[in-house]
């Protein structure tokens, strides 16, 4: 089967550009929507994982399907995004269902994706798919103290930073054939290093945190703005703006902040969460829709990951009432009929067939937001 993002990837090649995929194409209503009025809870916030999981979970696979048919399994980087929804949501709740769920899906994972060998370039044909996995592995020793899990990650980091850093220039390169530089390796690789270096306390991993935030800083970035670039092809900064770029960029200052108390790393996350807030909401500050039926859907349960790493981490509360409204939103719209949730928060969820991608940021977003009080 050719996955979705297979064909993308080949087209983006093609093409010479990168990460970026294709702009939405959203039909603009005539009138400006009205955002419900909920004020969703803790309790809603389970039931929101578990209705995403009767939709969407295979229990054969122990991975998640593309859409609401349950016929094919989802993208190999999107099954990491649903793995660590399953940890956000173990972490918020402490149900032994939702543990279970943790080594579930990592089985599920070594079955399908041989097993994770890093070396074979059929299963992984990208290097961000595989580093998505590596800090969810990481993340997942975390939480549960299985040192398979942090073998695999270690093995992985090794595997990727030796085959896309460039010692020569800096930087990660997004493919296997070295046409560019894109934030989606990038900045994921920062947080990985920094993950692994908190477990393991090994200094080479921060030491090349630095070395990668200092040149992504500096090639992916506009530092006037908070626009984090999606690519850099032979020197050249490709902006187009993505939520999940935003949100790895502001989880890698997080961490580095957090590790030096340097204050330039959060003066960049809030000024890349003031970019995406101000420059790329709409006047009511709900995140974009993204995603036009394509893994774009996910990004936004990225960005949330990250963003809450901001307020909840660093302590910048001023951006809490912003991710609420952006959860109340869009669980005020869920389909009222199956309660799943849909990519663009500010419309109905639609009734017919619906994406894991595009169902599953709001409920991430719900995992690690706090409810209003």
């Amino acid at each position: 089967m050719i996955r979705l993002r297979s064909i993308f990837t080949i087209a983006i090649l093609l093409l010479g550009t990168a990460c970026g995929k294709s702009k939405d194409r959203e039909v603009t209503p005539e009138e400006p929507p009205v955002l419900p009025g909920v004020s969703f809870t803790d309790k809603d916030a389970t039931t929101a994982f578990n209705t995403f999981n009767e939709y969407f979970y295979s229990k054969a696979d122990k991975l998640y399907y593309s859409n609401t048919e349950k016929k094919d399994i989802g993208a190999i980087w999107t099954q990491a995004v649903y793995w660590d929804l399953i940890m956000d949501t173990y972490k918020r709740t402490g149900n032994a269902a939702h543990r279970a769920m943790i080594d579930d899906l990592y089985q599920g994972g070594y079955n399908r994706y041989d097993k994770y060998n890093w070396s074979n370039k059929v299963v992984w044909f990208i290097y961000d798919d595989m580093m998505w996995w590596i800090i969810s592995l990481a993340r997942a020793h975390q939480i549960t103290g299985n040192t398979e899990y942090l073998s695999r990650a270690m093995e992985g980091f090794q595997y990727v930073y030796k085959e896309s850093y460039d010692p020569v220039n800096g930087g990660m390169w997004w493919d296997f054939k070295h046409t560019g530089k894109n934030s989606c390796i990038h900045f994921p690789t920062i947080i990985a290093a920094m993950t692994l270096y908190n477990i393991t306390k090994d200094t080479a991993y921060l030491n090349k945190a630095k070395d990668l935030y200092s040149w992504g800083r500096t090639n992916l970035y506009d530092n006037t703005k908070g626009r984090v670039a999606d690519n850099n092809i032979k020197g050249n900064k490709g902006f187009s703006d993505y939520t999940y770029n935003q949100g790895t960029f502001i989880g890698a200052a997080v961490m580095l902040y957090k590790e030096t108390g340097e204050q330039a790393y959060l003066d960049d996350a809030r000024q890349a969460a003031d970019y995406t807030k101000q420059s790329m909401c709409d006047a009511d500050g709900i995140l974009p829709a993204e995603g036009d039926w394509n893994e774009q859907g996910v990004l936004k349960a990225i960005f949330g990951h990250y963003i809450m790493t901001l307020i909840k981490d660093a302590n910048q509360q001023q951006y809490l009432p912003w991710i609420r409204k952006n959860v109340n939103t869009a669980w005020g719209n869920r389909d009222p009929a199956r309660g799943i949730m849909h990519r663009n928060y500010k419309i109905p969820c639609p009734t017919g067939i619906v994406q894991s991608y595009e169902a599953s940021s709001a409920v991430e977003l719900m995992q690690v937001c706090p409810p209003e009080k």
